[in-house]
């Protein structure tokens, strides 16, 4: 059907000529996508690997993979190295030694300690798994054990629990203690099942008012050094990595080589260098989470165990197994006292983990998107705000008083950051320290910031004065007098609530000294009223009957991220009370909706950069007639000529009725 004819409204072509980018991002986007999955489904080789046939020294023609390059695959290496060829004790390049495709056998064992005892004198219950004829190299191998075990009492005395792992080629004998084991077709390796985590400092708080009456020394933080306990998680995926193929021995991550196993006879091809391995088994921790685990002591009698038996692509592993390493090493410095890079304690990670694998996957979908955009607002919002406060030509419509109020809050969250979290991310504390030179600096461009010499018999000897820039038009002055008023009652809200939430604070809840109590009592407030630092704002312009001078983009944008604050509000577990609190923002928006619908914008007035026709003439009168007011001068009384213009020009900027301020018909 085709379009229907007419003028395009000149908004609707400027949306239609806005689209194009969008979809050519999107576009560019999916293409880059499904660039990068052919990439890597081509050379990661996430599918099935490829083999090849040779012959071993038998005659027999054995499968193996084809990815071992320059050496030569373990059942047709050479019997002798070649001339000139030196030993290296420590191989350079290695190559997968058993054939792809073959059956294999697995026993896995649970046990105290980490000496192997003979399978045959073994407990049964501490058998937890025995896998028969398990296909090496095909991906669509899965099997599921679930059994339950014992706990011995070395474990439940902070013990570790070892696994011991037998794996060997379908019919052959896996104790390396009975006779006929063959270290060509089995192999035997140890892995922790356990995870010693160190306990966080846990900071000694106490009733204010009760300690006031006890004597002696304060106690100690509790407990004064780190402790270490024994934790178990009972799902394990345990995976075989056969696309692992030829790799470079002493330059692995540490994190992928804990999982190479060498061939046990130390053979080496030809020149010496080259060696072979067994089969990588991956014993995947990387989504086990603290919160899921159990702390082992003397209460624990039995433990269930869950094994996901599968394969594994070698780039994925390589990835999961250097990020679980990672994250693992710095919770161990954190909780040392030591510091992570980036800030933090360690946990960052865990919360990640934790949001990807509790979230519904459409809720975590549209939580990133929601972020991306509270990003884009966030930003949008700074440049508007330091755009407006740089081109604003006068002070009409400023809350001098909420720009000192902002200052004062930022810097108590700061200080509360400082005081109740150690290791907070320096990239928080950054921000927040930004904020707070964004509106010192704002306080610059209203007034002039002086340090004057006090009154006589001060306390202290100077005093820091905010003078203004200029002499005060009649229209800034009325706004400077309608801030005092404003915060005057703002004042007879805000004081006695702050009073009652430290009394409560102060009778009912603990900290861990005086200043930390203030710190905690200023912050609550903080959360708790903040949004009363813009009601002056609105009082203003009520009394103004108008909204131009308002950075109406940067509220935009910040309303907008209040929005999206309330969409995180119903989707993430909080307490009531703190959901309400988040709505608190959106009262403030819609009050200045109805102020913009009820006071309409003169485009005579100054716009929210304070430009505006006509405006600059009428401001050099305003300040002339001041300045003369402010020396003493007589006014001359002008002829009714000049009456007529200033009326005119009065009239056209609305400053003759009500400070200034008009409502436009």
């Amino acid at each position: 059907m085709p379009p229907p004819t007419g003028t395009v409204a000149p908004g609707a072509q400027r949306q239609d000529e806005g689209m194009s980018p969008m979809i050519k991002s999107a576009i560019q986007g999916l293409v880059m996508f499904f660039g990068i999955q052919f990439v890597m489904g081509k050379f990661m080789n996430s599918g099935k690997a490829t083999t090849t046939t040779t012959t071993d020294a038998s005659g027999t023609v054995v499968k193996v993979p084809a990815n071992t390059g320059e050496i030569p695959p373990y059942y047709a290496r050479p019997d002798h190295l070649d001339e000139g060829a030196l030993y290296n004790p420590l191989a350079q390049r290695i190559a997968p030694m058993w054939p792809l495709d073959s059956p294999i056998d697995i026993t896995i064992v649970v046990s105290p300690t980490f000496v192997s005892e003979p399978l045959a004198k073994t407990p049964k219950e501490r058998i937890v798994a025995d896998e028969v004829a398990f296909k090496l190299g095909d991906y669509k191998e899965n099997r599921v054990i679930v059994t339950t075990f014992p706990v011995p009492k070395e474990v439940q005395n902070n013990g570790t629990l070892w696994a011991h792992f037998y794996i060997g080629l379908t019919g052959s004998k896996l104790d390396p203690s009975t006779p006929g084991y063959n270290p060509e077709r089995a192999f035997h390796f140890i892995h922790p099942l356990t995870q010693y985590i160190a306990q966080k400092k846990i900071k000694k708080t106490k009733n204010l008012l009760a300690a006031v009456n006890e004597t002696g020394e304060p106690e100690e933080e509790i407990p004064t050094g780190p402790i270490i306990n024994s934790h178990y998680h009972p799902n394990f995926t345990m995976s075989f990595i056969p696309d692992s193929g030829v790799m470079h021995y002493p330059s692995l991550h540490p994190a992928v080589r804990q999982y190479i196993h060498m061939e046990s006879s130390g053979a080496r091809d030809g020149s010496g260098q080259n060696g072979w391995y067994y089969p990588v088994l991956f014993v995947n921790t990387f989504w086990q989470l603290r919160t899921h685990m159990t702390t082992l002591n003397s209460t624990v009698k039995t433990l269930p165990l869950h094994i996901n038996l599968n394969h594994l692509a070698n780039w994925k592993f390589s990835l999961v197994a250097s990020l679980d390493e990672g994250a693992k090493q710095n919770a161990r410095t954190a909780a040392q006292g030591g510091s992570v890079p980036g800030g933090g304690d360690g946990s960052e990670f865990e919360m990640i983990k934790e949001v990807l694998l509790d979230t519904n996957v459409y809720l975590l979908g549209t939580t990133v998107v929601v972020s991306i955009f509270h990003m884009i607002f966030e930003m949008l919002a700074f440049k508007s705000d330091i755009s407006h406060y740089r081109n604003k030509k006068n002070n009409v419509g400023i809350s001098v008083r909420s720009i000192l109020g902002n200052v004062f809050m930022q810097a108590v969250i700061f200080l509360y950051l400082l005081d109740n979290n150690e290791n907070t991310s320096w990239m928080i504390l950054f921000s927040q320290g930004m904020g707070i030179f964004i509106e010192l600096w704002k306080i610059t461009t209203v007034v002039n910031v002086r340090v004057r010499p006090a009154a006589p018999g001060s306390l202290i000897p100077y005093r820091i004065a905010f003078e203004d820039k200029q002499v005060l038009t009649e229209t800034e002055e009325k706004t400077k007098e309608y801030d005092a008023v404003a915060f005057k009652y703002l004042y007879m809200i805000a004081v006695p609530l702050l009073l009652a939430y430290a009394a409560y604070s102060l009778k009912y809840e603990t900290h861990k000294s005086w200043y930390s109590f203030i710190i905690a009592t200023l912050v609550g407030s903080v959360y708790a009223y903040g949004f009363l630092m813009m009601v002056p704002s609105l009082y203003i312009n009520y009394r103004l009957k108008s909204v131009a001078h308002m950075p109406a983009r940067a509220m935009t944008y910040k309303f907008l991220n209040t929005f999206i604050d309330d969409l995180f509000a119903f989707t993430i577990k909080m307490p009531t009370l703190h959901r309400l609190a988040t709505l608190r923002d959106d009262v403030i928006f819609f009050v200045y909706l109805y102020q913009s619908y009820k006071y309409k914008v003169d485009y005579t007035r100054v716009n929210e950069f304070g430009q505006g026709g006509g405006e600059d003439e009428v401001v050099e009168k305003d300040k002339a007639k001041a300045i003369e007011a402010s020396e003493g001068k007589d006014v001359v009384e002008v002829g009714k000529e000049g009456k007529a213009d200033d009326v005119a020009a009065a009239k056209s900027t609305g400053s003759a009725k009500k400070g200034g301020a008009t409502k436009r018909k």
